[in-house]
Formats: C-alpha cells, structure tokens, sequence
C-alpha cells in the first residue's frame, strides 16, 4: 500500500464515496497505518466539518468501518475517535441532510448492540439524537416511528404489514451468503497469499511485487465481502425481531377472535336450547327429531359464524326445526 502522508490522507477523504467499496478499500489503507491514528482522526474530522452536506454521512460510515474493524488489531483507532466522535454526530446531525438523522441512529444501534463504546459515551451519542426530538415535544409513537430500520418505522403497538417481510424475506435472496460467484473467486486465491511459508518462493523483486499485488487485491475482495456479511447480520437480526413482533400480533388477534367467537355461539345458541325445553316439555315423543335438528343447526350456525356470515343459515336446517315444532303441536 501506498505510504502514509496527511497530504495522502487528504486526498483520499476527498475522493471518498458513498459507495460500500469506496469506504471499506480506504478504511483498509487506514488500519494498515494504524501507528498514526491519532493524525488520522485529527484529519478525518477537520475534512468532515469541510465536507459538502452530502458527504458527511459517508465520513461517519468510515469511521465505523474502521472502529469495528480495527478492534482485532489494536484500540488506537477505538480510543483516538472516541473524544471527538460526539462532536462528529452533532455535527452530522445539524449540518447533514435530513435523511442522515435516521442513518445516524442506526450506526448508534449497531454500537450499542455490540458495546463498541462504554455506556456513558453512548448514552451522550443517544442523547444527541434525542435532543431534537425533545425539544419538538412529539409523542413517544411519533419519536420511534422516526427512529429508521424496518421494525421501527411504525408505532409500538402496529404490528409490520405482510408485504414488508415478504419483501424483506426476498432480499435477503440475494444476500452476501448466498453469492456463490464471490465464495468461489476467493477460493480460488492463490495459496500464496494465504499461506505464508509459501514466502520463500519469491526470488526476485518483479515476483515480490507481483504477490504485492494480489494481496492488496485479496484484501479488498476480502474486505467487501465482510461487510456485505457483516450487512446481512444485522439485517436477519433485524427480521427476528421483527417477525417475533409479527407473530405475537398474530396470536393475540387470534385469542381476541376466538374469544369473540365463543361470545357469538353462546348468545346465539341460547334461543334454540329455550325452544329445545319448550318442546320437550310438550311432546316428550318429539324429543329426539328435536335434538337432531337442533345440532345439525348448531353445526351450521358455527360454520358460518367461523366464515363470518351470521344471518343466513341452511333452509334445510329451518324446515327441519319448523317440522319439529309443528309435530309437537299435532302431539299436543
């Protein structure tokens, strides 16, 4: 990789995208010169506050990326960006566009989640997103409503639609996982950049270089790949809990109708058990074409009611207990 300058530095930051490659190749540079973190914060941050409005969130999504991914190697970086990673959220926050609030809330639940940061720095994190919702006075339903992800775009109590997880479901179709054209291109490497007591058969320069070469493009084929996994975690994450929400909301609208179902039954069997006593009290004989008729009504009454239809019944049925009823007066 090319050598560490802050004039190198400098133009990197200003050649950033918002692409995924863009940011993960240069936080890649930045961890393999790691030694000077504390120049490389200093001025990642100066270029941040320069940064044109719609690039400030992309200088937010680097230092993520280098935070989480730097940990395996040393805390420089998670200890140089900790004294002025607030002062970068309230900047993002008040000078970025309007859509960086929700994005910024998301890099916050993904910290929080995977405690990047001690509690006390991440509560001050939280409290800058939540300062201007306090001062707006919205309710709690409008605040989380606003907080972004694909659970929280809806009031506590509104279960997801339908359509949002069979949507969510077919993305993740095409997750980082399931590419088998990427799976097979790193599997194809060559072993000497994976293994290193293969070193000895470099021999000259021109081969050093050449090796040179093949790691840094491993790297960041290496690179794009992690955080395209690392992506597809935090959003299957995301649908567990999402679909636990799903699926309570089903089985308590299930319980309400169940509930609401037996009430029906009951208060509409009542009138047919009254006639039922009615009859057998004056046609004794008439017990048993009553009883058979008044179940097979009873079965269809409940049918419908499961359907939904309250009102029309069977003429079958009708005629039946008709008959019953003009038996027991004949008997009389």
């Amino acid at each position: 990789m090319s050598a560490f300058s802050e004039a190198a530095l400098e133009k990197k930051l200003s050649e950033l995208s918002n692409s995924q490659q863009s940011v993960q190749t240069l936080s890649l540079w930045l961890i393999h010169h790691r030694k000077h973190s504390k120049t490389i914060v200093s001025v990642w941050f100066n270029e941040l506050r320069k940064a044109q409005v719609s690039r400030k969130l992309t200088f937010l999504y680097l230092a993520n990326d280098v935070i989480q991914n730097s940990k395996r190697k040393g805390p420089e970086f998670t200890q140089d960006f900790a004294p002025l990673i607030v002062d970068a959220f309230k900047h993002v926050y008040r000078e970025g566009e309007e859509s960086c609030k929700k994005q910024l809330g998301r890099v916050l639940s993904i910290w929080q989640e995977r405690a990047v940061y001690e509690q006390s720095l991440l509560e001050q994190l939280s409290q800058v997103l939540d300062g201007d919702k306090k001062a707006k006075k919205r309710s709690y339903e409008k605040i989380h409503s606003d907080d972004g992800g694909f659970a929280s775009q809806r009031s506590p109590a509104e279960p997801p639609q339908t359509s949002e997880l069979i949507r969510a479901l077919q993305e993740l179709e095409n997750a980082a996982s399931s590419d088998s054209v990427l799976r097979q291109r790193i599997s194809s490497l060559p072993a000497e950049v994976q293994d290193t007591s293969l070193l000895h058969r470099i021999t000259d320069k021109e081969s050093g270089e050449r090796l040179s070469r093949l790691v840094e493009e491993a790297c960041m084929l290496l690179a794009d790949y992690s955080g395209r996994l690392a992506a597809e975690i935090d959003d299957r994450r995301q649908l567990t809990r999402t679909l636990t929400v799903f699926l309570q909301s089903q089985k308590d609208g299930l319980a309400q109708n169940e509930q609401k179902l037996e009430v029906r039954i009951e208060h509409c069997s009542r009138p047919f058990c009254v006639r039922l006593i009615h009859l057998t009290l004056i046609c004794p004989q008439s017990l048993a074409c009553s009883m058979k008729c008044v179940e097979n009504l009873n079965s269809e009454l409940i049918s419908h009611l499961r359907k939904d239809h309250f009102i029309s019944f069977s003429l079958s049925s009708v005629q039946c207990v008709c008959t019953a009823h003009t038996v027991s007066k004949v008997s009389v």
